[in-house]
């Protein structure tokens, strides 16, 4: 799974096993980290016995990234269960490799930039320690249903969770069954979240019935409700087998106006506008169409957007709002010295592959029981009466040929 994003003025991107940072200002040296290369777990007799010994080797993949608000530190997971931590200013380094128990879907750093939550696919979120890098994890919270994105409010007072169950959960950071809220409304998984910025007490969030939902998420209240099928475009992929295409990211730019919204496995990005005295406060603006698959995307400090395609030829775009429009910038240096690196990468990793369904495991398939029976019922119900017909005329083809034999027996007078 190939994803971007941004640490400060660093561009990063995920291809397999490898972490890609390329400065997007400066000729530095471009930081390249291998999880295939990273140190290995030593397993204990502890672990040996334990039931994750069952669970298969891990392929070094990176699952999810995550980066501090101030830009210095990048978080990473990968398939084999590292959670790895980096300093990028002044220099980038690895602070330290810790090991998480389940294989995670998402991670954040608190505002604070003391705390690292890790959301596994268990329905678990563990509490790492920035300040001391080596701790191990404890268990902060959990869900009956596997998490799929984690987030938390930009007072450092709420964690947000959404999971497979189509449910949003707002708890107390600092007492986590402590329930403030539920948003609820979603149809299917919930597959990414989003606080704007400058907008504090407002959350997006995207799901695998294709719609993008506005709330108040301290309160649980639905702002507004957008479904993303009817901008004209067919939601629906075989990958998916009739369902709608999952949002897979939703993005804000710096100044919190802009949001860009993803889905998976469709040629298109979607541009919504964020308003806070309108009454429609979140307004669709354009949408922007692509000739290769767009696999991620985001903003980087100045408010440009970043796409990253699934091509070898043009694997990066940069689209920059102009006039009341975003136009594409095909001549621009910082994308020539990023598109440059990330080539060289892509062409050493001889397992990087596209894939075009992320979510299509995550979909619930509903068995209509009732109709099932009452189908099975008419079926019996004709079955008997053709049982019936039967009968009644077997009953009256004998009878018939009775009656003749009757009036030849009967004694003459």
């Amino acid at each position: 799974m190939a994803c971007l994003g941004f640490c400060g003025e660093w561009f990063l991107s995920t291809c397999s096993s490898k972490l890609v940072a390329v400065h997007t200002k400066e000729p530095r040296e471009p930081f390249v980290f291998d999880c295939s290369r990273a140190e290995k777990r030593i397993k204990t007799a502890k672990d040996v016995n334990s039931s994750d010994a069952s669970e298969e080797a891990g392929s070094d993949t990176v699952l999810a990234f995550a980066v501090s608000s101030s830009g210095k530190l990048v978080a990473i997971t990968d398939d084999t269960k590292r959670l790895i931590l980096f300093q990028c200013e002044p220099s980038w380094h690895c602070i330290s490799i810790r090991w998480v128990v389940r294989r995670c879907t998402s991670l954040v750093f608190s505002q604070a930039e003391d705390e690292l939550l890790v959301a596994d696919k268990s329905g678990d979120v563990y509490s790492f320690s920035v300040v001391e890098p080596e701790k191990d994890g404890e268990l902060k919270m959990g869900h009956l249903s596997m998490l799929l994105a984690v987030t938390i409010s930009a007072d450092d007072q709420y964690i947000i969770t959404a999971d497979r169950d189509e449910k949003i959960r707002v708890s107390h950071r600092r007492s986590p069954y402590n329930i403030q809220s539920y948003c609820l409304g979603h149809h299917q998984f919930v597959s990414t979240l989003e606080i704007p910025t400058n907008h504090p007490h407002w959350l997006l969030s995207g799901s695998g019935d294709g719609t993008v939902k506005l709330w108040e998420f301290e309160s649980g209240r639905k702002l507004q409700s957008w479904d993303l099928g009817q901008l004209g475009d067919n939601l629906c992929s075989d990958a998916a087998k009739g369902n709608n295409a999952a949002v897979f990211r939703i993005c804000s730019s710096p100044g919190g106006r802009d949001v860009a919204v993803l889905c998976d496995g469709l040629m298109n990005i979607y541009i919504f506008t964020l308003e806070r005295t309108s009454e429609e406060k979140l307004r669709f603006h354009s949408k922007l169409h692509f000739l290769h698959r767009p696999m991620d995307i985001g903003f980087d400090t100045t408010g440009r957007l970043w796409v990253l395609l699934d091509s070898s030829d043009v694997p990066l775009q940069i689209h920059t709002f102009r006039k009341n429009s975003w136009e594409c910038d095909t001549e621009n240096d910082d994308l020539r010295r990023v598109t440059e690196i990330l080539r060289t990468q892509w062409s050493t990793t001889d397992n990087f592959t596209s894939v075009t369904n992320h979510f299509e495991h995550l979909y619930k398939v509903s068995f209509d029981n009732v109709s099932v029976y009452l189908q099975k019922k008419q079926q019996r119900i004709e079955e008997d009466q053709l049982k019936r017909t039967k009968a009644q005329k077997t009953k009256y083809t004998k009878k018939s040929k009775k009656e003749p034999d009757e009036v030849l027996t009967q004694p003459s007078t």
